[in-house]
């Protein structure tokens, strides 16, 4: 039967290529990973310690590329809807430059949603960057290492957007020319550098200040949750407790 003239069994072949798409991705990553290890140990015989991990941090955004992506599909009618057709046609159709600042979606997306995941992506950078402090500071080395970290999240967005794994190839988000936007380019990353400067000033001043008087282990992790959605988000995708800090336990001190 031709594939092309049953919509159902478009719908399934679609869903397959995202399927195969995703599985695609994780095997590439760990083929780079080890990859990169044959090279470290034939060029030094050493592991480089001194530069960002970048293999581990793409490796770690691609699990967070399939959590949202996974989410929606899961959740997403719209989404779901989209998976019939053409995948590489209505990929490239899918693919624009935007041509206004809105993108349709509710203002607590663009404006709480992006950025919170924008965040996410730049701690996961910041988890493979020796040396990156932990919580706010402020000196060079902090910002500057906040810089990279939204620089991050700024290519981690782009390819979220329009990338091979993207809105625009899985959901063909932007076949409409009115549901892309610059908004996504610019408020992704600049929210993302934003929320984590003020995710690490509200753990120092007011998640510390509470875990200080506060003896319950439960209610301490859901301080540091709801004060921290970017860093729990980044926690949750390396397979870390959302609550999870590298300078200190949940335990009561």
């Amino acid at each position: 039967m031709d594939i092309s003239r049953d919509p159902v069994r478009r719908t399934h072949a679609r869903t397959l290529i995202v399927t195969l798409l995703l599985i695609a991705s994780t095997t590439i990553g760990n083929s780079i990973a080890s990859g990169q290890e044959v090279l470290e140990s034939t060029l030094s015989g050493a592991d480089d310690r001194e530069g960002a991990d970048v293999i581990g941090a793409f490796k770690d955004s691609l699990k967070l590329l399939l959590l949202e992506h996974g989410s929606r599909i899961a959740f997403q009618s719209k989404t779901r809807r989209e998976l019939g057709g053409n995948f590489w046609t209505d990929y490239r159709r899918s693919v624009r430059v935007p041509g206004q600042w809105g993108d349709t979606d509710a203002w607590w997306v663009n404006y709480i949603g992006h950025p919170v995941h924008g965040a996410a992506a730049g701690y996961i950078w910041l988890d493979h960057e020796p040396g990156a402090p932990a919580g706010l500071r402020l000196d060079g080395s902090y910002w500057s290492s906040r810089g990279r970290a939204m620089a991050w999240s700024a290519a981690y967005s782009l390819q979220f957007e329009i990338g091979p794994l993207s809105e625009a190839s899985i959901g063909n988000v932007g076949m409409r020319p009115e549901t892309t936007g610059w908004v996504d380019h610019v408020v992704t990353p600049l929210g993302a550098f934003g929320l984590i400067v003020a995710e690490d000033a509200l753990d120092l001043f007011v998640a510390r200040r509470v875990e200080g008087g506060v003896r319950n282990p439960v209610l301490r992790a859901v301080v540091r949750v709801l004060l921290n959605p970017g860093r729990a988000l980044s926690n949750t995708t390396t397979g870390r407790a959302p609550w999870h800090r590298d300078d200190r336990s949940l335990d009561w001190r």
